[in-house]
């Protein structure tokens, strides 16, 4: 059942309702939602799915796909890489998968305020963390995998380790509003994965690079701020960015994507380029179906829509790369930089 958390929805670019809406069309009753009707469901995509279903007022069928986590979370604190109607399909265990419920948790709390559901949600988060950091690499970047059989996978990827320097901050965010003392193993680390961002670039697998995330993750994560952010913008933004389309997956690609081109506008506000960002938005705000879907992406320059399938996580991006221009609900500023300056010192 929607809920209205902020009546300014009028004052988006996009149909808040309708894209929520969706996204809740495909969650299953146990409340798993995959990418689509017929594809997997991984942890990470999920929990976004669900950050996706809070902006837009879907706020129980976000908390009922926490839940379902809470219900699939291993002993050690991960979850599989894959699963397909609750039963799991890869059973890779990834550390940036796993961790990325701190950042669905804080963001469902900053919309609602609802300490009860951090309460209960704490143990998850925190066991979730105890998994990531079993991955800690020696130079401070996080190694990406645990393989079915147990062995420890040692390659870093820049954009998953963005990822767990973001989520870091949001369960040390979660034990400072529920009263506890900030775990110093986990500020320890997140100091250790932000230097190894900023500085160490050869602690990461370089053959990931031509990925768009690659370039953007450290800036929508936080750990590149201020100059830094703004060279590493302005150093890349002819390789990825298609100008009036939007941003490639790959930079050796035609392909456009919705998810990267809203996360790179997220990134840009995050920074404080609300100007850039809301251009680059508004370059996606008619790719979406007759039904209010938006496209997975498209090629350039014959438009060419593919994959043709409506995915969840895509549309759940869109409406937080909306809700970040538009300041559509109270965590509308999760990714902000200036928010993380004030609420998380020294991190």
């Amino acid at each position: 059942m929607k809920q209205n958390i902020s009546g300014r929805w009028q004052q988006s670019s996009i149909d808040v309702e309708t894209v929520a809406g969706l996204i809740a069309d495909e969650q299953r009753p146990s409340g798993e939602i995959p990418w689509h009707s017929r594809e997997k469901t991984d942890p990470w995509d999920h929990v976004e799915a669900a950050i996706g279903l809070g902006t837009g007022g879907y706020l129980r069928e976000a908390e009922r796909a926490f839940e379902w986590m809470a219900r699939m979370q291993l002993e050690d604190g991960s979850w599989y890489s894959a699963y397909r109607d609750g039963t799991p399909e890869d059973l890779t265990r990834e550390s940036n998968m796993s961790s990325y419920i701190a950042v669905g948790v804080f963001h469902h709390y900053l919309l609602t305020g609802n300490r009860a559901f951090l309460s209960r949600m704490w143990p998850v988060v925190a066991r979730a963390i105890a998994f990531t950091l079993t991955l800690r690499a020696p130079e401070g970047e996080m190694y990406w995998a645990v393989s079915p059989e147990g062995n420890i996978d040692p390659m870093a990827l820049l954009t998953g380790s963005s990822s767990i320097y973001m989520s870091l901050k949001c369960a040390i965010a979660i034990a400072e509003k529920l009263g506890y003392a900030r775990p110093p193993a986990w500020a320890e680390a997140a100091r250790n994965l932000k230097a190894a961002i900023r500085h160490r670039p050869h602690c990461f697998n370089v053959t990931k690079a031509r990925y768009s995330m690659d370039w953007f993750y450290p800036i929508l994560s936080g750990a590149l701020t201020g100059e830094a952010a703004r060279k590493r913008i302005d150093k890349y933004w002819k390789k990825f960015v298609i100008q009036g389309e939007g941003v490639r997956c790959v930079s050796d690609r035609p392909w456009v994507t919705i998810a990267e081109t809203s996360e790179c506008c997220i990134a840009l506000a995050a920074m404080g380029n609300a100007r850039t960002a809301g251009i680059m938005f508004n370059w996606i705000c008619d790719k979406r179906y007759e039904d209010g879907a938006y496209w997975c992406g498209h090629t350039c320059p014959d438009m060419t829509i593919w994959p043709e399938e409506r995915i969840t996580w895509t549309n759940a991006v869109v409406l937080m790369a909306a809700d970040a221009l538009f300041e559509l609900t109270p965590a509308s500023r999760l990714f902000f930089h200036r928010f993380w300056e004030t609420f998380a010192e020294g991190i």
